[in-house]
């Protein structure tokens, strides 16, 4: 199985409808049908097809927007991923500013509208967004992730990756309309320079039930009854190996 990326950049001029927007309200958290052992793919060619199953799944990466002082510019992934057959699938879109990104609301819906090509992917069982949001960029993530959860099937779940400030003493995703926040313990930067325990008080719920670890960067983190996706530092073909050692208790 493979899934062959469009090549080139596609420039998704600032004319776009206005998408429906509903105020979020609090539901029932959606089921998130995925393994406990999520290999995060990026910007690599890759072969899981050893490596991944029905108990190990796969989140790709699907596409990088672009936000630019002109509108928005989507990046499709350009690199093959070789997949086995029936491996349960996440798209993930990453989020990236450039300069005096606009934030406008035809950005919002440009950037929504992206996010939501992403879930008519074959096999496709939860939409992830990677997003870095600075204090000035959260509210322009918020209006976004609303649009994308009303645009998406109702029973399709919406994960974001976050920061572990985020889940700890950063108190502001708690109100987004998503099903799973995955706290990221890798390229902390500075949250990488506190102490562990403050690290780890997940006080959100949203980040509770799932983590992120890389092959190459040790945690002091449980991974026991989570969710644990894992990003390969150096690639799948050259850490694979490592793989065994992200045990889930």
């Amino acid at each position: 199985m493979h899934l062959n990326f469009a090549r080139g950049r596609i420039l998704i001029f600032c004319l776009l409808p206005v998408l429906c927007m509903v105020k979020a309200s609090p539901t029932e958290k959606r089921v998130i049908a995925l393994p406990q052992r999520m290999l995060w793919t990026w910007e690599r060619e890759e072969d899981v097809s050893r490596i991944a199953g029905p108990a190990v799944g796969v989140a790709f990466l699907d596409q990088t927007v672009e936000l630019g002082p002109h509108g928005v510019v989507i990046r499709p992934q350009r690199n093959r991923l070789t997949l086995p057959a029936n491996v349960p699938l996440a798209a993930v879109v990453r989020v990236e500013p450039l300069g005096s990104a606009r934030l406008d609301e035809p950005s919002q819906d440009a950037t929504a509208a992206a996010i939501l090509r992403t879930a008519g992917r074959s096999a496709v069982r939860e939409v992830q967004v990677d997003f870095d949001a600075t204090r000035s960029q959260r509210k322009f993530y918020e209006q976004v992730l609303r649009k994308v959860r009303a645009g998406l099937p109702p029973a399709m779940p919406l994960s974001i990756t976050a920061l572990v400030s985020w889940c700890s003493y950063d108190d502001w995703i708690g109100d987004l309309p998503v099903d799973e926040a995955v706290p990221m313990y890798f390229r902390m930067g500075p949250d990488g320079r506190r102490e562990n325990a403050e690290l780890l008080r997940l006080r959100e719920p949203l980040c509770r039930h799932s983590l992120g670890v890389s092959t190459r960067e040790a945690r002091n983190v449980d991974p026991a009854g989570k969710r644990v996706y894992v990003f390969a530092d150096e690639g799948w073909q050259l850490d694979a190996p490592l793989l065994a050692e992200v045990r889930l208790k």
